[in-house]
């Protein structure tokens, strides 16, 4: 074995970034490196025939999972939009498990961790996927334990990321774990990427699902609460809205949304406050004040807790460009 064999498997419909992120910064990093310890990055796939990205590009792998039947360095399977839904491969299942495992280690980019849920390798770990995945990875394999919110999870040998750019954050990490800080940040120099992201998927995603029927106790809240989004709320005043007791509209959200009243007063003023400072300039004191924070401190710290960054920082990333 190689000392860095690197073997990406792909499919049809993978997710081309998924593949060429990753594969971008290995080649980044042998800019640097020579001799045994460069990176040989080959593509592994069911055939070598040619096959065709989710974004129409063809791509060819290097070898079958029958000529790829030898010890990898690393070991990663990359991601694809209809991947969740596709039935397993099994043939990409048997090599994952007789070939994959035996690397120093082995994971996936996006919602490549189906595969390897397929293939029996997440349960009883820690793993990650794309956020608009990361529930239904969780229903489909309840003996794993899914982190929704992480850019990419390391459990042991097994390494799993976020989607599609995180492919780039997770080898990022592994060429530091190679080779050292120093390394990995030249690299994310040269790709023109940051090092290490600050804060989680949730930066990304809406916090809140989309509202539910405005007959029913729930949806009445939620409803009053997003088109009167500066007033207070304590449990007694949503139960009020809602004609039930603060008891019973604490257990309905428990049991349907999966959060408590507060929780979802606040997402909702997180969301919004989100709006604000993509589409606006105003400053963070009205911001916060418009959507019912109070104060700034109030609005950094309830972004702090739940997305992982400031507000500041928030606008810095997202604020629309005229």
């Amino acid at each position: 074995m190689a000392q860095r064999d690197v073997a990406l498997v792909i499919h049809d419909g993978v997710q081309a970034l998924d593949v060429a992120g990753p594969l971008d910064v290995f080649a980044a990093a042998n800019g640097f490196l020579s001799g045994d310890e460069q990176y040989r990055c080959l593509l592994v796939s069911r055939q070598t025939a040619p096959l065709r990205s989710s974004n129409g590009m063809r791509m060819m792998a290097d070898l079958s999972f029958e000529g790829a039947c030898r010890p990898f360095h690393t070991v990663l399977v990359a991601g694809g939009p209809g991947l969740p839904d596709r039935a397993p491969d099994d043939a990409m299942s048997d090599w994952l498990r007789n070939w994959g495992t035996k690397a120093a280690r082995y994971g996936s980019i996006c919602n490549g961790t189906f595969a390897l849920g397929h293939a029996g390798l997440i349960d009883g770990r820690t793993v990650t996927t794309h956020w608009q995945s990361s529930a239904q990875l969780a229903v489909r394999f309840p003996a794993a334990r899914v982190e929704q919110d992480r850019i990419y999870v390391r459990d042991d040998r097994l390494v799993t990321s976020a989607g599609v750019t995180a492919g780039i954050d997770l080898t990022l990490a592994l060429v530091g774990e190679d080779h050292g800080t120093a390394l990995s940040l030249a690299c994310a120099k040269g790709l023109v990427v940051v090092a290490q992201r600050q804060g989680g998927q949730s930066q990304f995603s809406p916090l809140l699902l989309p509202l539910g029927d405005t007959a029913t106790p729930l949806g009445k809240v939620q409803a009053y609460v997003t088109e009167r989004i500066g007033e207070a709320y304590p449990v007694e005043r949503l139960a009020e809205i809602a004609g039930v007791s603060p008891r019973t509209v604490a257990r309905l959200f428990v049991r349907d949304l999966g959060m408590t009243p507060h929780e979802f007063v606040e997402g909702v003023r997180i969301d919004y406050a989100r709006k604000l400072l993509e589409a606006t300039e105003r400053p963070m004191k009205m911001v916060a004040f418009e959507c019912g924070f109070g104060t700034p401190d109030q609005m950094r710290s309830a972004f702090q807790r739940r997305l992982g960054v400031s507000p500041l920082r928030y606008r810095e990333s997202f604020a629309r460009q005229e």
